[in-house]
């Protein structure tokens, strides 16, 4: 279960309450709850190609379902890199806000010197040695969550017992199809459970399907817990949400508490953006038929990673992740389609596949 719960808790937990607070109010968990919904569904399509479509892969018998998988693949390639870029722009926004340098020309100017770092690092010597910082960032991540959720639950209980009840936050004046578009941007916030797609080299189909499905139920449970946790907090924003919004939040729980979540974030997106950087090379390798080596995967990411730092916001970033990821899930639903005899299956997949359609065409950032 680690590997897909790094992924899934990588940058989720640290911009999702901002992002459904601007978007919904609070209404956000609820918000919360559709997505998780959404999320699992497509978590099970994932979990069906690992039973029905690798053997299928493997033989080669099906030529349609090969060539679908490997658009999937390629897709997959282009939303590491998004997330790459995502990653380490949430790092650069919640260090520089340590230091007081929070701006946006800042932030994409650190985003683009970490990534290049990485990319260096796998260009000379290979990223197999910062891979192992995986294992230590989910430990220090689900700590500091463990912590927060304390620390909301201790500000609601001492605001219900002064107060008698719970600030609330205005409805942003949305209007549905606004809602509905803005959320539909927030599907990267729970991304990651397809990891256990790709680790069919170390472990057999039904564990990578148990270790899937039990991330799920863990992380989305935290994540719907944690949204509702901290929407009586959320008023001391004064309505400003911004991508370090976290921290200030934090702030109104513990005075301390800032600072181990400024390093819990550090450390969670340069791991995370390290496996995204193996991930894609791996993938791009894969999809090149080994033409492209590691070390020039990893350039070719890079590059284009850093490129992509400078094109918007934190939140216009998450948005074009999810955008991107949609996609790839889309082909994923294409290739579960190909492989199933089930006219009841097809239906869900087609019902899955008409969601994440509307997320890639219309999913738009929060703010």
């Amino acid at each position: 279960m680690s590997t897909p719960l790094a992924s899934i808790f990588g940058s989720g937990f640290l911009v999702v309450v901002p992002v459904l607070a601007s978007a919904v109010g609070s209404w956000a968990p609820l918000a919360m709850i559709a997505v998780a919904l959404v999320a699992f569904g497509v978590g099970a399509i994932v979990r069906h190609n690992i039973v029905c479509a690798e053997p299928v892969l493997e033989t080669g018998e099906k030529r349609l379902t090969v060539i679908f998988e490997r658009v999937s693949d390629v897709a997959l390639v282009g939303a590491y890199v998004i997330s790459i870029c995502l990653y380490v722009h949430i790092l650069s926004a919640f260090v520089l806000t340590g230091l007081g340098l929070d701006t946006e020309f800042n932030k994409s100017l650190m985003t683009s010197a970490v990534i290049g770092a990485i990319t260096v690092i796998g260009l000379f010597g290979g990223l197999d040695p910062l891979e192992r910082l995986e294992s230590w960032a989910l430990y220090l991540t689900l700590a500091i969550l463990g912590i927060l959720l304390a620390g909301f639950a201790w500000f609601d209980m001492d605001q219900a017992f002064r107060s008698g009840g719970f600030a609330t936050i205005a409805w942003p004046g949305r209007s549905p199809w606004q809602v509905a578009t803005i959320v539909a941007g927030t599907l990267i916030i729970v991304q990651g459970f397809e990891t256990t797609r790709y680790l069919g080299g170390q472990f057999d189909a039904q564990t990578r399907i148990r270790a899937a499905r039990w991330s799920q139920y863990f992380s989305l449970s935290v994540y719907v817990v944690f949204v509702t946790l901290a929407m009586p907090v959320v008023p001391v924003l004064n309505g400003e949400y911004d991508d370090n919004s976290l921290i200030a939040l934090a702030g109104a729980v513990a005075l301390w508490l800032p600072v181990p979540l400024i390093a819990a974030a550090a450390l969670s997106q340069f791991s995370a953006a390290v496996a995204d950087t193996l991930a894609a090379a791996a993938n791009l390798r894969e999809a090149s038929s080994g033409r492209i080596a590691p070390r020039w995967g990893y350039l070719a990411v890079g590059l284009a990673a850093m490129a992509l730092a400078w094109t918007g916001s934190t939140f216009t970033i998450i948005a074009l992740a999810s955008r991107a990821f949609a996609f790839y899930y889309l082909m994923q639903c294409v290739v579960a389609w190909s492989v199933c005899r089930n006219n009841r299956e097809r239906m869900k997949f087609v019902a899955i596949g008409t969601v994440l359609a509307f997320v890639l065409i219309f999913a738009v950032p929060a703010g």
